[in-house]
């Protein structure tokens, strides 16, 4: 059940299955070097427990160094009872070529075409898919934290105990978006963990992780925070936890303490090209998942906040173009029509470089800070606007449960002249109302090979929208705004590409 971008990275510990086919091979590794100076360990303060009281337990325990590196015995002593392993029982999958493989685990794709000539045997039989992940225990009467794309499609939710009970759990809620689930079970007097403050955290900071990777359960794994609020792919309102705390397919869902031992963050996701393990793993922060458990609890869902802008990172060459000294804030590609932010006057070009009391360093900031401000609030969003400041006053919104919209695709339009290496196409009433531009809009039907627009990523089938904030209403409009464009300085050229803009710095021959 791995997802796998570009990147290769593996969105979902969760695995296939209890299967052990096709495994990687683990190389041996050699114990960690003595630090010259060892540091000792700084708590974070205890954050409130999200909304059940948790059951009394013991204080935290003063860590001890054995050859400068923490002694985690009595940490892991005191929070394994409390970390649960889960076991899902999911949709029906057919079983591939007949191989009899255990319930939910695929057969690689670089190993299918040695079986395809095989006897059908079962092939096509349906079987109920199987997956294991991990959870933790925060309150007494049994609510428990996972992640959201361990039960996902799930039919049985079954939870195990540290004693061996098991025992089925009702999903609450889940929240994909940040991949927060909560679970309730039937029993009191439970062990419970200590939830502790992550925004305390720091890079170099030792934490140690408790799970059940491939079905084992109770496993303790150590290692260091290597950085902080890492924007991923698929995680656009979650500032991960990246570690080197070794995780693996059934780590999902489970606790990442701090050498208090205190619940600092949810193991999520790992960066991986071959599905196990490679040294670098990320967590959900526990602030994060403490105020989507809140909700959960209250309603079943999560409310988040909405503006209704397209984002993107600044580079230098993108600053650049924008009179701006350094490639800092998000930069407006979109407006969604009607949007909050369309009706408080945010432009496509725009930079946010705040919003509220939040400062807007890089895209991946933005998205938290709105997320998490309450529907209907009026915020204040600092914008740099043709190189001047501005404050403009949001309404937010609520954001919808539904996907993005996707776009018909361009239809095709007559040639027009070739600027920059590429033959363009003025884009019809329809074709513009097609992908929701208000006006203006040339489509590329032809882009030269080595050209300045091959070197910047255009392609056939693009819509050139606008050119350093000029809009670009025909073949003729888009050769003057590259002709009066200053020397030596790249073009902020609004393109659509697969029916979302963003803005593409290009260098004018």
């Amino acid at each position: 059940m791995f997802k796998r971008n570009k990147l290769a990275l593996a969105t979902g510990l969760l695995g296939a299955a209890l299967g052990f086919a096709v495994l990687p091979t683990m190389a041996e590794v050699l114990p960690p070097a003595t630090p010259a100076v060892p540091a000792a360990p700084v708590a974070p303060a205890p954050a409130a427990v999200v909304t059940t009281p948790l059951a009394p337990v013991a204080a935290p325990v003063a860590v001890p160094t054995m050859g400068g590196l923490p002694d985690l015995v009595a940490l892991i002593k005191q929070n394994s009872a409390a970390v649960v392993n889960i076991s899902v029982e999911g949709k029906a999958v057919s079983s591939a070529y007949g191989l009899g493989l255990p319930d939910g685990l695929e057969l690689p794709p670089e190993l299918e075409r040695f079986f395809r000539q095989l006897p059908d045997g079962n092939k096509g039989k349906k079987r109920s898919a199987q997956a294991v992940g991990s959870g933790f225990i925060i309150s007494a009467d049994g609510y428990i934290v996972t992640n959201a794309h361990v039960v996902d499609d799930a039919k049985t939710v079954t939870v195990g105990l540290g004693n061996k009970r098991e025992l089925i759990a009702e999903v609450i809620g889940m929240d994909k978006l940040s991949d927060i689930a909560l679970l309730k079970v039937k029993a009191d007097n439970l062990p419970v963990v200590q939830l502790g403050n992550s925004d305390g955290l720091d890079v170099g900071q030792w934490v140690f992780a408790i799970g059940a990777p491939f079905g084992l359960d109770h496993t303790a794994t150590q290692g260091i925070v290597s950085a902080l609020s890492r924007s991923l792919p698929d995680g656009t309102y979650v500032p991960f936890i990246q570690t080197d705390v070794a995780v693996n397919p059934g780590n999902s869902g489970g606790p990442l303490f701090d050498l208090s031992g205190r619940v600092v963050g949810v193991n999520s996701q790992i960066y991986s090209q071959s599905g196990g393990y490679m040294g670098i793993s990320f967590a959900i922060p526990i602030n994060i998942a403490k105020n989507v458990v809140e909700q959960l609890k209250a309603k079943g869902q999560v409310s988040r906040g909405w503006l209704g802008v397209a984002i993107q990172d600044m580079n230098q060459e993108l600053a650049t173009s924008f009179n701006l000294s350094q490639p800092s804030g998000a930069l407006v590609s979109s407006v969604e029509r009607g949007s909050p932010a369309d009706k408080a006057g945010i432009q496509a070009g725009d930079v946010i470089i705040g919003f509220g009391a939040g400062e807007v360093k890089s895209a991946s900031d933005l998205p938290l800070l709105v997320g998490n401000t309450p529907v209907g609030t009026s915020v204040p969003v600092k914008v740099l606007r043709a190189g001047s400041e501005k404050t403009l006053d949001v309404t937010v919104d609520e954001l919808a449960d539904s996907g993005d919209k996707s776009s018909p695709r361009v239809a095709t339009g007559e040639a027009g002249q070739g600027v920059l290496g590429v033959v363009v196409a003025d884009l019809s009433e329809a074709e513009r109302k097609a992908n929701e531009l208000k006006e203006g809009g040339v489509m590329i039907r032809e882009v030269l090979p080595d050209s300045a627009a091959d070197k910047a990523g255009l392609t056939t089938g693009d819509i050139i929208v606008s050119v350093n904030n000029a809009s670009i209403t025909s073949a003729d409009a888009l050769k003057a705004a590259v002709k009066s464009a200053p020397e030596g300085k790249p073009l902020a050229m609004l393109v659509m590409q697969d029916g979302k803009t963003r803005f593409i710095a290009i260098s004018k021959p």
